[in-house]
């Protein structure tokens, strides 16, 4: 990396932290990502980036939608490891967690969740280890008016930790 750039002036950027799920084959999955935004207002639309190694990524390529759970300040960091801490290809993430069968039965997430979205994806952009899915929005409620869980608060008051595969991961 050009020695100009330092990767810390990333973490001065303003990032949520949210479930993004999809399924595929029957199968459903879903992950930790701090990277979703809103790209439109009409048509309303969303995009978010996922890493290529994961499950996640698959099934939206396979699927061609996503859903996004907008998570609560009080998420508890087990919570947040289940999903970023752990493959879905080796531990089913969605059983026993409460969700609700979004248009295109991709499931989204409310336990802990302040809103929930889901998009159906109209472009992609590569990004070398990531991919930025964008998506039209088809589905969207409000779960509760508690705090959103910030990518700050995360790291500075629960003490959470960045998975390898997360764009904003650096190493020690």
């Amino acid at each position: 990396m050009d020695e100009r750039v330092d990767p810390k002036a990333f973490r001065a950027l303003s990032y949520g932290l949210y479930i993004v799920t999809s399924v595929c084959d029957v199968k459903a999955n879903g992950q930790i990502a701090n990277t979703v935004f809103q790209i439109t207002s009409q048509p309303p639309r969303m995009a978010v980036c996922i890493n290529k190694q994961n499950l996640t990524h698959e099934c939206i390529t396979k699927s061609g939608v996503f859903g996004v759970s907008v998570l609560e300040e009080a998420t508890p960091l087990p919570f947040i490891g289940r999903f970023g801490f752990k493959s879905g290809r080796d531990f089913d993430k969605i059983t026993g967690i409460e969700t609700i069968a979004g248009t295109s039965h991709c499931p989204l997430i409310t336990e802990h969740a302040i809103a929930v979205m889901e998009a159906r994806v109209v472009s992609q952009v590569d990004a070398e280890t990531h991919t930025l899915f964008i998506g039209e929005v088809i589905h969207a409620q409000i779960i509760s008016r508690k705090p959103p869980l910030t990518y700050a608060v995360y790291h500075e008051k629960k003490r959470g930790k960045t998975p390898p595969k997360a764009p904003t991961y650096l190493a020690d």
